[in-house]
C-alpha cells in the first residue's frame, strides 16, 4: 500500500524488512534518505522502481543480496539528485577495534551488533585512487552527511511467499547476524592513501600491489579500511568504476569521496572492460527515429523532400539498421523479458506428468522448433513459441538421462539422442504412427553402444556422427548405414566431456578434455595425431565452433571462456571472467547473433554472462531468479536462438533437491513487463551475414 501511494517524509528507514524485490513506484516527493540496510532477502528492483523520487540524495543498501551491476544502474538512473550510495560500509581500523564491531561515536555508516561475528579474506586492491591531499582521519569521515537511526530489527524470519514488499516492520532493538546468508569473505579491507603515489596510480593500469591492498601516507601514518556489510555486488569485477561512471552526479560511493580523477580513470575502465550498448553503439536512439531514418533512405533522391534528406552522407545497410534496432531496444530496458517454457505432461494426458529437462536444441532451419532430452529418458520436441508438444519420445526403459542431442540439418524431421546409460538412437519425427492422443511418436534406428555418453554431434552432410563420454575414446558412427566405423582410443589423457564437428567442414573435429586440452583433429588424416592442441589451465567442460568456423570457443571449469583461432589454435581472446575459486564450477558457454556475442554461464552461479565476441567487453549479466523465497537457481545448460537475435534459452536447476530443472526463455530486446505474445520478439534475419 505505501510503496503504491507513497509518503511525504525525508527520511524513510526500511532497514531489515523482508521482501526480495523492490517496488517503490508511489511518490516519495520529499524523501531525501533511503535506508535499506541489512534487508537480506532483497535481491533486486522492479523496472518502476525509484521513479518518483527526484529529491533522494542518500540512498544505503548494505548487506543485501543486490549483485545485478546493470538492473541496479538502471533503477538507479530515475535518481536525478543521487549523490551517496552505499553498498557496503568502508570503515577505520583505529574505530572498530580489533573486532570491527563499531562504526564510532559519529555513528557514519550503518551500525553492527555486538553479536555479529565476521568471515576473514585477505587485503584486496579495489583500484581506488583517492588523493584527500592534507585531509585528515576525521576530515574524511566529516564529508559523509548520512546519519539514519540505529534500530532495526531481526531479519532472520524466513519469507514463504513472493511478495513484492512487506512494510509491517516493527523498528526494535533487537539484534541482527550480520553473517546471515552471507558468502565468505564479505569483510575486507584496503590501505587508504591520504594522498596519490606513483604506485597508486599505477594500480589504477590495472596492476595490484604485491599486498593487495593500496597504501599512502601523510606525516608517515597509514590508514587501513575495512569493508563492511557487503552486499554481492561489491565483488563484482570493475564494481566501483562501474558505478562512478554510471552516475555521474554521485559524489560519495561506499563511505569514500570521488574526485574528478576517479571519475575519469572509472570511465577510462568503463569504456575497456563494458559496452554501454550492443554493437558499440554509444548513444541511445529511439526505434521510431531509427525506422524513420530506413524508410527515408528506401526513398529515391528524386523523390525526397527536403525535410527528407539523410543527415548523414554516408549510406547505411540493412544490417546496420537491425543493428540499431538491436541497440535501441536493449537500451530502453535493463530487465530483459523471461518466461519459463511451460511444458507439461498433461498434453499428453498425464494430469500428474511434468518433465525433468536435462539437455535441449534450438531445430537449425525450424525457427518454432526445440527438442529436449529428460532425466527419466524422454525425448520431447515442442514448438517453444506456442508452448506446445509436437513429438513424444517415450523411454521404454532403455534410456537413462538423456545427455546428447543433434538434429540433421538437411533431414530437419531426424536427430539423435545418447544417453549416459550408452543408449544411442535416431529418431525422425515425420515417419510416425498417429496416437491416441494425436501426438507423434518417432520411428527410431539403434546404434551400437557408447558407455557413459555425455555428448553426440552430426557432421555437415549429415553422413557421420560422433560420441564422446566418460572415457578416452571418441566414436564414429556412420548415419546411413546405422554402423559404428570406428572407435579412436586414447585421445586424451582424462574424459572427453564434448565432441564437435565443425559447421562447414565435414571431416573436421574438436574434442574438449579434463586433462585441460583441446585439440583439432581431421577424419581424412586418420586422427591418430591431431591437428593441434591447445592448453587451458584447468578441466574443458566444452568446445565449439563460430558459425563460419573462424574461432573456437573453449570453456574450462570456473569461468575460464577463450577463444581461440581455429586454424592454428591460437589464442585469439580471453573473456576474462571472474573465478570463483569453485572447482566444481562447470562452465559453458555459445555463441549468439552468429559469432557477434557469445553467452556464458556456470552450474554455481546463478548469472549468464552477455560478452563482445571481438572485444571481451561485457554488454550484460542476466541474473536467474527462484519463483520462492529462498530458492536459488544455477545454469545447467544454455543456448543462443539461432533465429532471433539477442534471445537464448537457459535450462535452469533450482539448488533444492525437490525443486525441478526449468527452460527458461530470455529476450534481452524485450522488457520484463511485456506481455505474453512479445517473447518470440525481435526482428528475424540471418546473422551469419551480419
Amino acid at each position: 500500500d505505501v510503496s503504491q501511494r507513497g509518503l511525504q517524509c525525508q527520511v524513510l528507514n526500511l532497514r531489515s524488512s523482508h521482501f526480495r524485490k523492490l517496488n517503490l513506484v508511489g511518490e516519495f516527493l520529499r524523501l531525501h534518505t533511503l535506508n535499506l540496510d541489512y534487508s537480506t532477502m532483497l535481491s533486486s528492483f522492479r523496472e518502476d522502481c525509484f521513479s518518483s523520487m527526484p529529491n533522494l540524495m542518500c540512498l544505503s543498501m548494505c548487506e543485501t543480496r543486490i549483485s545485478n551491476l546493470w538492473t541496479t544502474i538502471a533503477a538507479l538512473s530515475k535518481l536525478p539528485s543521487l549523490v551517496e550510495l552505499r553498498f557496503q560500509n568502508w570503515i577505520c581500523c583505529n574505530d572498530v577495534g580489533s573486532s570491527g564491531s563499531s562504526v564510532g561515536d559519529d555513528q557514519t555508516g550503518p551500525s553492527q551488533p555486538s553479536n555479529a561475528s565476521h568471515l576473514e579474506m585477505p587485503p584486496i586492491s579495489l583500484n581506488l585512487l583517492i588523493d584527500l591531499d592534507v585531509m585528515t582521519e576525521q576530515a574524511i569521515r566529516n564529508l559523509l552527511p548520512f546519519s539514519m537511526n540505529q534500530n532495526f530489527q531481526n531479519a532472520n524470519e524466513d519469507s514463504s511467499d513472493d511478495s513484492e514488499v512487506d512494510f509491517s516492520i516493527h523498528l526494535e532493538n533487537d539484534q541482527v547476524d550480520s553473517s546471515h546468508s552471507a558468502p565468505p569473505g564479505w569483510n575486507r579491507e584496503i590501505n587508504l592513501p591520504s594522498e596519490a603515489t606513483s604506485a597508486a596510480l599505477s594500480n589504477q593500469n590495472g596492476e595490484e600491489s604485491s599486498e593487495g591492498a593500496i597504501s599512502g601516507h601523510v606525516a608517515d601514518v597509514s590508514f587501513k579500511y575495512i569493508s563492511e556489510h557487503a552486499s554481492p555486488i561489491c565483488f563484482e569485477q570493475h564494481y566501483r568504476e562501474f558505478m562512478i561512471a554510471s552516475i555521474p552526479q554521485l559524489r560519495v560511493l561506499d563511505n569514500l569521496p570521488i574526485r574528478n580523477i576517479d571519475r575519469e580513470m572509472a570511465n577510462l575502465t568503463f569504456f575497456k572492460h563494458f559496452e554501454r550498448l550492443p554493437y558499440r553503439r554509444s548513444d541511445k536512439e529511439s526505434v521510431v527515429s531509427i525506422l524513420q531514418k530506413r524508410e527515408i533512405r528506401a526513398i529515391p533522391s528524386s523523390f525526397r523532400t527536403q525535410k527528407q534528406m539523410p543527415m548523414d552522407p554516408v549510406g547505411k545497410s540493412q544490417h546496420s539498421y537491425a543493428r540499431s534496432l538491436c541497440a535501441a531496444k536493449m537500451g530502453s530496458s535493463a530487465w530483459p523479458y523471461m518466461h519459463s517454457l511451460s511444458i507439461s505432461g498433461n498434453d499428453l494426458g498425464d494430469e500428474n506428468g511434468s518433465f525433468r529437462p536435462r539437455q535441449f536444441e534450438y531445430h537449425p532451419t525450424n525457427s518454432s522448433l526445440m527438442v529436449f532430452g529428460t532425466l527419466d529418458g524422454e525425448v520431447v520436441v515442442v514448438n517453444h513459441e506456442k508452448q506446445k508438444i509436437v513429438s513424444y519420445i517415450p523411454s521404454f526403459g532403455t534410456m537413462n538421462s538423456v545427455l546428447g542431442l543433434c538434429w540433421l540439418k538437411h533431414f530437419p524431421s531426424r536427430l539423435i539422442a545418447g544417453s549416459d546409460n550408452g543408449s544411442l538412437k535416431l529418431y525422425d519425427i515425420q515417419h510416425f504412427p498417429s496416437t491416441s492422443n494425436g501426438l507423434r511418436t518417432a520411428s527410431s534406428v539403434t546404434f551400437d553402444e557408447f558407455d557413459q555418453l555425455t555428448s553426440v554431434h552430426v557432421n555437415s552432410t549429415d553422413e557421420l556422427f560422433l560420441a564422446s563420454g566418460y572415457s578416452k575414446n571418441v566414436a564414429l558412427y556412420d548415419i546411413n548405414s546405422g554402423r559404428r566405423l570406428q572407435v579412436f582410443t586414447d585421445m586424451h589423457q582424462e574424459h572427453i566431456n564434448v565432441v564437435k564437428f565443425s559447421n562447414r567442414s565435414p571431416s573436421i573435429f574438436a574434442t574438449s578434455s579434463f586433462d585441460q586440452d583441446i585439440k583439432m583433429w581431421d577424419l581424412r588424416q586418420k586422427p591418430i595425431r591431431p591437428c593441434y592442441t591447445a592448453t587451458s589451465s584447468k578441466g574443458n567442460v566444452m568446445v565449439c565452433f563460430s558459425p563460419d568456423d573462424h574461432y573456437l570457443l573453449a570453456s574450462a571449469v570456473d569461468n575460464e571462456v577463450k577463444q581461440l583461432l581455429a586454424a592454428d589454435g591460437s589464442l585469439h581472446l580471453d573473456f576474462q571472467i571472474p573465478a570463483t575459486g569453485s572447482s566444481q564450477n562447470y562452465t559453458r558457454s555459445y555463441y549468439l547473433n552468429g559469432k557477434d556475442y557469445i553467452i556464458s554461464g556456470s552450474c554455481d552461479e546463478h548469472v549468464v554472462r552477455v560478452c563482445c565476441a571481438q572485444t571481451g567487453r561485457r554488454l550484460r549479466d542476466i541474473s536467474l531468479e527462484g519463483k520462492a523465497s529462498g530458492s536459488s537457481m544455477f545454469v545447467q545448460s544454455l543456448r543462443g536462438d539461432p533465429f532471433r537475435p539477442f534471445n537464448m534459452s537457459i535450462l535452469a536447476a533450482y539448488t533444492r533437491p525437490s525443486s525441478k530443472s526449468e527452460i527458461v526463455k530470455v529476450n534481452l530486446l524485450a522488457s520484463s513487463e511485456c506481455n505474453k505474445e512479445s517473447s518470440s520478439g525481435g526482428s528475424s534475419f540471418p546473422f551469419n551475414s551480419m
